[in-house]
């Protein structure tokens, strides 16, 4: 077995764990970065690429006070609201945001509106929390362009990812405007020509742009990033300190991590036997459908056996988005995240008795917070969401694109359901005719008028920011009323777990009774939110796994020599910790001479065998 010397030792190649790599990298310290799927990138990849961070200079230019933002987090958190780990965030944000500006590739954008979630709530901003990136082109990443994780094939338009904004509006628009249509055949022009002569398109959106920006800036400091490379164990010397891992895959290492292990592999929604243990709603195993990638739990398992423990106390143990899974028609399994078609107007949501029960403009994850809830005493959890043929030509439902095209391949893979009548439609899904026809009637006397007496939809920011701000009276509400009548079944899905490892403020994970494993570090969906359990605004994920991504990677060294100066041991992490800031100060940009010399991340440097 191989031996592989390095200072820090990060698994997972999300947000998260190359935000820490990054940071530890800048602080001279060498950094091996790991990975068990083939793809780098992670979720973050296939996600919105959004981070809320309070306290950006935006926010602040507008008048966001960190009153404002403790308020609104503790009203969203309730009970599960942990000042300390609250305190620590923000605090990191305006240092952990001017790093990325400065010291990487990120190019962050600041939307002039992106409203938080839950406008009602106390502290809630119409703007100036969530933030964006600048798309990238994919040839910053040079012999590595392709081993960045793909788009969710759901969620792009024939190969093409609309960028959330103003690129995903005129697609939306392009069967309703010459201009809008124009642009929409240039951009897939440009994709299709590019996926056949170079195998994917150069232009990068949303999550995938931020992380073809963070590797780029992974790939100037000479990070090596393995793939396919799964962490069998964690090892530890004799006082309990984690040292390093042993790495199976295509071949087997032994990683010797001098100042710790930063476990940043996503969370556990892909693990039947953990979401048995924390999701309510799914107790067997099989009620569940995740669209994350990698997220098996394995930082969770590997942090077990050196005592961590998985921290359930947030009110939400994820952040919830619902699915629709079906196959192609050549078997493939699919999975398409409802994050925001049943905000439009022209769409509801019932349940299997054919009534409402929830504000469709909630967010996804409150929205699953609600569908969960009315499935509560049902072996499944699922609902339909409806519309009619207006609606449908004009928005679609998720992956079924509207007019002009046809919805004969959407109802042949299952994922849509078509009915003449509403009494058609009713009969196809197993909903009760009448129950249905009822909620309609409803529905459609308050939606005439751009109401929703029973659940206030259309009634504040976020929910006209999720609908179609063009359409009047109310941007979220339409009747349904002409047919054929079409239905989507959705199911319960996460964008990431929210009950995660315990962790202390440092984002050291901790055992049963509070005490740190010295040398071992859990971000992103690997640890317990700060959030508890509640989903502020876009990028609630993101923003916290790349603040404390790079909090842990400032920190590592000054921690280990701590550990050093604790112990008697003579043994180096403080000899370490002071030749790493050696080199960082000779090196005040390591990237200097990586720049010079490009070698394969993938390979391996500083090898012993025996």
């Amino acid at each position: 077995m191989a031996n592989y010397e390095t200072d820090v030792l990060v698994v997972g190649s999300g947000a998260a764990g190359l935000s820490a790599a990054i940071a530890a990298r800048k602080q001279g310290l060498d950094v091996l970065l790991v990975e068990k799927e083939p793809h780098l990138g992670g979720t973050s990849a296939i996600s919105g690429g959004w981070l809320w961070v309070p306290g950006n200079r935006q926010g602040v230019a507008q008048g966001d006070t960190r009153e404002d933002a403790e308020a609104y987090i503790k009203a969203l958190a309730g009970e599960s609201y942990d000042a300390a780990a609250v305190k620590t965030f923000l605090d990191g944000v305006p240092e952990a945001l001017d790093f990325f500006e400065r010291e990487t590739d990120v190019e962050f954008v600041y939307p002039q509106t992106a409203p938080d979630y839950q406008m009602e709530a106390p502290g809630a901003k119409k703007s100036g929390r969530a933030l964006t990136v600048q798309r990238a082109d994919a040839r910053m990443l040079g012999e590595d362009r392709l081993r960045m994780q793909p788009y969710l094939y759901t969620y792009t338009v024939f190969g093409y990812m609309p960028e959330i904004g103003q690129d995903l509006a005129t697609f939306l628009k392009a069967n309703q405007s010459l201009k809008s249509f124009t642009y929409v055949a240039r951009a897939l022009l440009k994709t299709w020509y590019e996926s056949v002569i170079f195998r994917r398109s150069f232009t990068r959106t949303n999550g995938n742009a931020l992380m073809t920006r963070l590797m780029a800036t992974a790939r100037t400091l000479a990070i090596p990033m393995w793939t396919s490379a799964p962490v069998a164990e964690l090892i530890a010397d004799d006082n309990g300190v984690v040292t390093g891992a042993r790495i199976t895959g295509t071949q087997a290492w032994t990683v010797h991590a001098r100042l710790g292990v930063v476990l940043a592999a996503g969370g556990f929604g892909g693990n039947a036997e953990l979401r048995k243990q924390a999701f309510v709603h799914d107790p067997f195993g099989d009620n569940h459908v995740t669209p994350t990638v990698g997220h098996g739990g394995d930082s969770y398992l590997l942090a077990a056996e050196r005592g961590g423990v998985l921290d359930t106390r947030p009110h939400q143990p994820a952040s919830w988005g619902p699915v629709t899974s079906f196959r192609t028609l050549r078997g493939k399994q699919r999975v398409f995240p409802h994050l925001r078609a049943f905000g439009l107007p022209g769409l509801i949501a019932v349940n299997r008795h054919g009534k409402r029960f929830a504000n469709e403009s909630f967010s996804y994850h409150d929205f699953g917070t609600e569908l969960i809830k009315d499935n509560l005493h049902e072996h499944k959890t699922y609902a339909y969401i409806i519309a009619d043929r207006k609606a449908m030509r004009r928005y679609g439902i998720g992956y079924a694109k509207p007019w002009p095209l046809p919805t004969w391949y959407y109802t042949k893979v299952g994922f849509l359901t078509e009915g003449k009548t509403i009494d058609d439609l009713a009969t196809k899904i197993g909903v009760p005719a009448a129950a249905l026809e009822e909620t309609l009637q409803e529905f459609n006397a308050g939606a005439a008028r751009g109401e929703d007496p029973k659940f206030g939809r259309g009634s504040n920011w976020f929910h006209h920011f999720k609908g179609d701000m063009e359409h009047k009276p109310n941007p979220n509400l339409a009747t349904i009323d002409t047919g054929p009548y079409y239905a989507v079944r959705i199911e319960m899905g996460d964008l990431g777990t929210y009950a995660g490892l315990a962790v202390n403020t440092r984002s050291e994970v901790v055992t049963t009774d509070g005490a740190a494993i010295p040398g071992l570090y859990a971000v992103g969906t690997a640890a317990v939110s700060v959030f508890g359990g509640g989903y502020p605004g876009y990028g609630a994920n993101i923003g916290p796994a790349m603040v404390f991504g790079y909090q842990v990677g400032r920190d590592i060294a000054a921690h280990a020599a701590e550990r050093a100066h604790t112990h008697a041991d003579p043994a180096a992490p403080a000899t370490i910790a002071a030749h790493a800031a050696e080199r960082a100060h000779t090196h005040a940009d390591p990237a200097a001479p990586a720049t010079k010399t490009r070698r394969n991340p993938n390979n391996a440097r500083k090898v012993t065998t025996k």
